[in-house]
């Protein structure tokens, strides 16, 4: 399939994956508007796709994209920012080639079909990034992280956080315990008996406990809630059909089957063990994204995320990487209560009723009753079919009321992350913004306060910084 090159007439949010995203080295950040808060000081991380063809042929899916990380640092003496491939093996195989070598999770390799299952799926490094005190991993859930320097995104090579197998999976969606630091994750492993595997590292990122819970099939598991005494998993009613995965007839995203008659299964796990507690079951629905969860004074559980009436959206991501959507699939936040003891759901209400995507929540309230949930939605009167999301947003999960950031046309932010003041009890709302009116990307700092008003800070970013998926900040002190 020859990619588009042709993108007059699409929306503008198209333009910034019509082409490879072009590295730039550290650079100073010029000031467009406003001031860098005296308070704002540390790095933002962010990962995702930054190239979606090889000599002239498009990725299968948006997921496909070799991972591309963003680092701005927030200084005394103004903010710098650096853009960086990371260096995979498949990535620097292609490089040298310019054509897609490997099967992904949208595609399959470009070689003869007796020849495909010979062929290794090739790690991304596109999804989500982990700052440790020394390192920075780059997460792709299907495969080891890469490790980064945190100052100049040199890839250092894969990680195995001291005991992680080599093939082994390790999610893009870990936890971090605010109090002791240590950080939760799991990865999947398919074979005879598919296994979530469960780990928990020290705050160094070395890997000091592990165990499994056996699977029913092949699911697919994105994220999962860390609740302090339990980590929860929502289990969606989709297998995979692995023999044409393994045959290389089809590639994994054609391979999973929507099947709502087996309902949501619900998996409680004890965070100081790693061992189940209970597994229940509930209505059929997929998710992407959990925005947090926490356990309420009478012992249950409410878990807050993005809820999809079915795995639609799966399609409407595999539109993104041709830059035209045409498959309404929209989620909306919902917060269920469940038993974790049996794993039921005793209550299930819907938070807002309007699309939105990538909750977050401040990272010192993971895992407890957190106010505030920030997400990425639609602008006013779009067609939101057609569109990319156009605005960042809060909502006050007590009052339910939503606060709207205006960013105006033509301009797509990603997942906002909120970001602690070092020396007030102020909070800032950092994202990456694509402006679609002058081809060029910001970076756009926010009062969390005040998402209703104009950003305290506007920073002019070297080059444009595709749509991409997750990141972190990582305080200066």
């Amino acid at each position: 399939m020859k990619i588009d090159t042709k993108i007059s007439g699409k929306k503008s949010w198209a333009h910034a994956l019509a082409r490879p995203a072009a590295e730039f080295p550290l650079t100073q950040l010029s000031v467009k508007t406003g001031k860098i808060p005296e308070g704002l000081r540390g790095s933002l991380y962010r990962n995702g796709p930054g190239r979606l063809e090889r000599g002239g042929v498009a990725a299968g899916h948006w997921f496909d994209g070799d991972g591309a990380i963003l680092a701005v640092h927030f200084t005394d003496v103004g903010a710098t920012a650096v853009y960086r491939y990371v260096q995979t093996a498949g990535y620097q195989a292609e490089e040298k080639a310019d054509k897609f070598l490997y099967s992904n999770y949208g595609m399959t390799a470009p070689v003869p079909l007796w020849l495909r299952w010979t062929k290794s799926v090739k790690n991304v490094a596109n999804t989500s990034v982990l700052a440790l005190p020394d390192r920075l991993l780059a997460l792709w859930e299907a495969g080891l992280p890469h490790s980064l320097d945190l100052q100049t995104l040199e890839t250092l090579g894969t990680d195995d956080l001291g005991s992680l197998e080599s093939g082994s999976a390790y999610s893009a969606h870990c936890k971090r315990d605010p109090i002791t630091g240590n950080i939760f994750n799991f990865g999947i492993t398919q074979g005879a008996t598919t296994k979530l595997n469960l780990y928990k590292s020290d705050p160094t990122g070395k890997i000091v406990q592990k165990a499994s819970v056996a699977l029913d099939g092949i699911p697919m598991i994105h994220d999962f809630v860390w609740a302090e005494k339990y980590l929860i998993f929502f289990v969606p009613p989709m297998r995979l059909k692995a023999l044409p995965v393994l045959a290389g007839i089809s590639s994994y995203s054609e391979s999973f089957e929507w099947k709502p008659e087996l309902g949501t299964q619900i998996l409680v796990v004890d965070s100081e063990t790693l061992s189940l507690v209970s597994r229940g079951e509930t209505d059929a629905w997929f998710q992407w994204h959990f925005a947090n969860g926490f356990v309420k004074e009478d012992g249950s559980v409410a878990v807050d995320f993005v809820r999809f009436a079915d795995f639609q959206i799966n399609q409407r991501l595999k539109e993104v990487a041709t830059g035209e959507t045409r498959t309404d699939a929209e989620g909306t936040l919902w917060r269920v209560h469940l038993n974790p003891q049996t794993g039921q759901v005793t209550a299930a209400e819907e938070l807002l009723d309007q699309s939105c995507e990538f909750p977050t929540v401040p990272a010192s309230e993971i895992g407890q009753d957190s106010r505030y949930i920030y997400l990425a939605m639609y602008r006013p009167d779009v067609d939101i079919v057609a569109e990319a999301y156009g605005t960042i947003a809060r909502f006050d999960t007590q009052s339910r009321n939503l606060t709207i950031a205006d960013l105006g046309e033509n301009r797509y932010p990603t997942e906002p992350i909120y970001v602690p003041d070092i020396s007030s009890e102020k909070g800032w709302i950092v994202t990456v913004i694509y402006d679609g009116n002058s081809d060029s990307s910001e970076v756009w700092i926010f009062d969390s306060d005040g998402l209703s008003g104009e950003p305290v800070c506007k920073l002019e970013l070297p080059g444009v910084i595709p749509l991409g998926f997750h990141g972190t900040w990582k305080s200066a002190v």
